[in-house]
């Protein structure tokens, strides 16, 4: 049997779109991940599933923005090619705020302005929020309106990636941990990690999220909603079977343990507000994880040529922002990785990518 071109050490949403799309592009692909084919332990497994370029841009450079944008276009018909479906919504993200709040929304609109010259919004008053989201009524005077936003559930994703790369013939190893001593027989290793590649990248922190789902079937609602408020913007998005996904904290900390009393009653009071009918939703879920992050919040690319090793990390809250993204220009080196192996990525007219840094690292 002939030597794998690539090994990916590292099965969540990263690992799997780039294992899916390099076999796709005609490399020998092996995948490596310690947990199963499901997903349920990968971050993106406790995520929103959010493709939202124009309301990340008020916390993101425009360079993340632009990769955010990049995959919108990509993810639609990246998902057509999968064996399983997968809920995809691009009905546009609506923003709301209490009156008290009206400050935070005109700052957001200058800072998106600035961000992205791209920009496409519309202000609602009060009665167009309501017949644009009817499940909000007419309780916000105004709001603002994304269109084209997405948002695509992640745990139909994870394993329609499993069924595509097993249809594909790609050898994949669930449940097989490698350790940073181990490196598994390919001609180029990619280390897709995330958080659980600290010990070899000593700068990734952990970003702690916290999220709800609650199962309210009486509950419909066509497009994304945010609450735009000085400490957090909470999210709120529909999934199949009449659930609702609730979201919006980021806090620094490593931490992983269960949510706090504290936590989920900030997120369902935040959401009651917004939302009175989710009264009596049915909470099924509380969970986190905690995202990697570089001291930056931009993804970063390194490589070590004397070890034969490309890591490609750091996605902070951004995941299926910016994975399509990553993925693209990822692929556009390998074939020269695998060609000239003491290439430098910094070398590359293509490099670095789009809003990433890239490294040429000498072997430890």
């Amino acid at each position: 049997m002939m030597k794998p071109d690539i090994a990916i050490v590292g099965g969540g949403l990263l690992g799997r779109l780039l294992a899916w799309r390099a076999v796709l592009s005609g490399l020998r692909v092996v995948l490596f991940d310690a947990n199963d084919r499901l997903g349920n332990e990968a971050t993106a497994w406790v995520a929103g599933g959010m493709v939202t370029p124009q309301a990340e841009a008020v916390d993101a450079e425009p360079e993340l923005v632009a990769m955010g944008r990049r995959s919108l276009q990509l993810w639609p018909g990246w998902l057509r090619q999968l064996p399983s479906p997968v809920h995809y919504s691009d009905s546009g993200t609506l923003l709301v705020w209490q009156r008290t709040d009206a400050a935070e929304a005109r700052r957001f609109e200058t800072v998106l302005r600035t961000r992205d010259p791209h920009a496409r919004y519309e202000h609602l008053n009060a009665e167009q929020l309501a017949g644009k989201e009817p499940a909000l009524g007419t309780r916000f005077r105004e709001g603002l309106y994304l269109p084209g936003e997405a948002h695509i559930d992640n745990r139909q994703l994870l394993p329609a990636l499993a069924d595509a790369l097993e249809a594909l013939g790609v050898e994949c190893h669930w449940n097989r941990r490698v350790e940073d001593s181990e490196r598994p027989e390919a001609s180029l290793v990619i280390d897709c990690r995330g958080k659980n590649a600290k010990s070899r990248w000593k700068e990734l922190r952990g970003v702690r999220g916290e999220l709800v789902r609650l199962h309210a079937p009486d509950v419909e609602l066509r497009h994304m909603i945010r609450l735009l408020h000085p400490r957090y913007q909470l999210y709120l998005i529909s999934r199949p079977g009449g659930n609702v996904v609730v979201g919006a904290t980021s806090i620094e900390t490593d931490d992983c343990s269960p949510v706090s009393v504290r936590g989920a009653l900030e997120l369902l009071s935040a959401a009651y507000a917004v939302l009175p009918e989710l009264a009596e939703a049915r909470i099924l879920e509380l969970d986190c994880d905690c995202r990697p992050a570089l001291p930056d919040n931009r993804p970063g690319v390194r490589y070590s040529p004397n070890a034969r090793l490309l890591e490609v990390n750091g996605l902070y809250r951004h995941g299926f922002l910016l994975s399509p993204a990553v993925v693209e220009e990822v692929l556009t080196i390998l074939p020269e990785l695998l060609r000239s192996p003491a290439s430098g990525l910094s070398e590359s007219p293509r490099w670095p990518l789009l809003g990433a840094r890239a490294e040429v690292l000498a072997c430890r």
